[in-house]
């Protein structure tokens, strides 16, 4: 039932051109279904004065308020991150986001709970949600975020220290680039 609700959606994507590569931001006019950041570039160097930009590259005519919200977070999040604390997030519209689901609530908690800067093991992560044996669904529920970057999945890392996947394996240099980048800029 709810697949055939989202199919109901006329849902548009924007396309930016970030530092990370090109990213993908589809939605509808109740809210952002998913990001895709595609692996498409080597991450840009990194420069501790100059701003990274984060561009429009291609969007159609018309966009739903909560697609333009997500854009000017995006483009906040890579020029001047420090300040999406204070920008409203797009609403979401994607299953993975709604109900009482283990998935659901790990998401919402690592939104509301683990600020700019901030990392988190996957196993503190399963506590805050409320199972602490739940290590490996939390690792489940990252892969299944549909909004990298909003709900900040690069945040979550090993008990060790170490960083974790990214992206399935795929997008590990790119996690290492976002925590560098949140590091850099909480500083400065």
């Amino acid at each position: 039932m709810k697949k055939q609700r989202e199919s109901q959606c006329t849902q548009k994507t924007i396309s930016l051109l970030s530092p990370l590569g090109t990213i993908q931001v589809s939605g509808c006019e109740n809210g952002v279904h998913t990001i895709q950041i595609l692996i498409d570039v080597a991450p840009a160097e990194r420069s501790g004065e100059a701003p990274l930009s984060c561009v429009v590259n291609d969007s159609p005519t018309e966009t739903s308020p909560e697609l333009q919200r997500c854009v000017e977070w995006l483009q906040a999040y890579f020029s001047e991150p420090q300040t999406t604390g204070s920008l409203s997030l797009p609403a979401f519209h994607h299953p993975a986001l709604q109900g009482e689901a283990f998935t659901s609530r790990v998401l919402h908690v690592l939104l509301k709970d683990v600020k700019f800067g901030e990392t988190v093991s996957y196993k503190r992560l399963a506590e805050m949600a409320g199972n602490p044996r739940a290590v490996r669904a939390v690792g489940g529920a990252m892969r299944k975020n549909p909004v990298p970057l909003l709900i900040p999945c690069h945040r979550v890392i090993c008990s060790s220290g170490q960083s974790g996947p990214y992206m399935s394996g795929k997008g590990n240099h790119l996690k290492q680039w976002l925590l560098t980048h949140e590091r850099q800029r909480g500083e400065a």
